[in-house]
């Protein structure tokens, strides 16, 4: 089985950022949070790194990140482009940005053949979860009957902040399978324990952590 491959979302950058010039550092030699994630991947045996970007943003994204990791992995580069849909769809008037995870899965559709993973580019996931996921991908049996899915979760409490509410897809298991998943837009750490609001601070409903 061929190693697996790490697929970047990367296509809303430069609206988020303002541009590509202007992405903050975290590290302190000047790292950006994509740097770690390419780095873990490749430490747990990722072979290819696929960055979905803007076409109108590709020199930017090369010169200041894609040339630089290129170094350490091989990288390819993906155009998510609005109108490329499956047969029956159309862009509705006046979408401008690029849609979300299937969407830009598709657009990979080419490049990608082994087992992957997909990021976001600004998200930081930690080695062990790249350990963790890419020991599944190549453990994936390829009996062709049924997909093998998996995902990387983390506790709720691990992900807030103390700097204001987040936004949380909340998943519940059973039987050690994914059961549900329900988003929570306003998610923030309180004295009590986590808990969300949907009315704006009226009322709290508790999470576990």
């Amino acid at each position: 089985m061929k190693k697996p491959i790490l697929v970047v979302m990367a296509a809303g950058m430069g609206s988020r950022y303002g541009g590509l010039k202007q992405i903050d550092p975290v590290g302190k030699n000047g790292e950006i949070i994509m740097d770690f994630s390419v780095f873990d991947a490749v430490q747990a045996g990722f072979s290819k790194v696929i960055f979905i970007i803007k076409e109108q943003l590709f020199e930017d994204f090369k010169e200041v990140i894609g040339d630089r990791v290129s170094k350490y992995v091989q990288v390819e580069y993906v155009f998510q482009k609005l109108d490329d849909l499956p047969e029956g769809f159309t862009v509705p008037e006046g979408r401008e940005k690029p849609w979300g995870t299937g969407h830009a899965v598709l657009a990979a559709r080419d490049h990608i053949d082994a087992p992957f993973v997909v990021i976001n580019a600004d998200d930081f996931y930690g080695g062990e979860a790249f350990k963790k996921i890419g020991a599944f991908l190549r453990n994936v049996k390829e009996d062709g009957e049924k997909a093998h899915w998996a995902m990387v979760g983390y506790h709720l409490k691990n992900t807030l902040t103390e700097n204001g509410h987040v936004a949380r897809g909340v998943c519940v298991e059973k039987d050690g399978v994914l059961d549900t998943i329900v988003e929570r837009t306003h998610i923030e750490k309180r004295e009590d324990g986590p808990a969300y609001t949907e009315d704006d601070g009226a009322t709290w409903h508790a999470l576990d952590e």
